[in-house]
């Protein structure tokens, strides 16, 4: 897989952590509308707030939260590396962030638990303008694809080439940053992009005005977890009641925003200066809600997880030497904390 670099940029960790978001608020409290006493709680996300994100606002909103005790602040995140490593900072109370930064952060030392991966089908996908004649994996040979070096996507793209009889040397990765890789793609720079069927496509394809279409991984042979729900450590040590409903909220919200999208997409309104529009929003939303289950999850209640699918993307990553080695689920997730599946 040739590498070239359009833009370049390293940054040591105490600098993201710096980039990152305020603190967290461990004992802080807050009295409701109705005068219970409410714990401040503070959630970082990926990414500045997208569709994806709706349950979390709509659970805010219809009060479900509150209902768990919960007074609930959402910050914007600036990828899910630096998610995890505001949370292991105890810069911030829960993280949703992607599974494999999540692996990365705790192979590194890095104090953080899954606390449940709501997103069980990975959305990443090679994404291009329909234009583009692009209908499977052998359609890449010979095409230049933007992404960001050093990402789960660029990490793990060596084996989804493998998955589909590929080498890496029969496509040319631009190194670009996350935020220009649609550029990259809209300029004619590249011909495709890595990146989340649930994020980039419905945006690029609303700016520029053309069909988007996606070869998905999860429908080329490779699966794997994506994003969840996390914490440090110490909450789960020292406040591990609060880690239970939070879990229990957020389960419930992504319940009943899936019941009600159209109120969960209108509940996001405000929450960010880049906030996509409503159609881009629902599309995203809509595409976001199949992704919540494997075949060992169907039927559950989101954020149920098994360790065996928890094995499979751990050796995913520990192959792609995202991690070191494939340790134990019981490693990067807190089982008796995540939702538990029916009886």
């Amino acid at each position: 897989m040739k590498l070239r670099a359009l833009t370049a940029g390293t940054a040591s960790v105490a600098l993201l952590l710096a980039a990152g978001c305020g603190g967290g608020s461990e004992g802080e409290t807050v009295t409701g509308a109705d005068g219970q006493e409410l714990d401040k709680v503070t959630l970082t996300l990926n990414w500045y707030p997208y569709g994806e994100h709706a349950p979390f606002y709509y659970g805010k909103a219809k009060g479900i939260f509150e209902e768990h005790g919960i007074s609930l602040d959402i910050r914007a995140g600036q990828g899910s590396q630096k998610t995890v490593q505001a949370t292991a900072a105890g810069q911030t109370d829960f993280g949703w962030a992607d599974t494999p930064a999540v692996l990365s952060g705790v192979s590194q030392g890095l104090d953080v638990k899954s606390v449940g991966v709501y997103l069980q089908t990975t959305p990443s996908s090679v994404q291009f303008f329909s234009e583009e004649g692009i209908s499977s994996p052998d359609d890449l040979k010979g095409k230049t694809v933007a992404s960001t070096a050093g990402d789960a996507l660029t990490d793990v793209f060596p084996l989804f080439l493998k998955e589909n009889g590929l080498s890496e040397q029969d496509v040319e990765v631009q190194n670009t940053d996350a935020a220009g890789k649609m550029a990259a793609v809209m300029s004619g720079q590249t011909d495709a992009l890595l990146g989340y069927a649930t994020d980039q496509g419905p945006t690029m394809q609303e700016k520029a005005g053309k069909d988007v279409s996606y070869l998905k991984w999860a429908e080329h042979g490779l699966n794997f977890f994506s994003n969840g729900l996390l914490t440090a450590q110490d909450v789960l040590d020292d406040q591990g009641d609060l880690a239970q409903r939070m879990v229990a909220a957020t389960t419930e919200s992504w319940e009943q925003a899936a019941e009600d999208r159209k109120a969960a997409v209108d509940a996001m309104e405000g929450s960010s200066e880049q906030l996509p529009s409503k159609q881009v929003l629902t599309e995203q939303f809509d595409e976001t809600l199949e992704l919540l289950h494997t075949d060992a999850t169907e039927g559950e209640r989101p954020g149920v997880n098994t360790a065996e699918d928890w094995k499979k993307t751990i050796g995913i990553f520990a192959d792609a030497g995202v991690i070191d080695e494939a340790g134990q689920p019981s490693e990067y997730w807190v089982s008796d904390v995540a939702p538990k599946a029916k009886e």
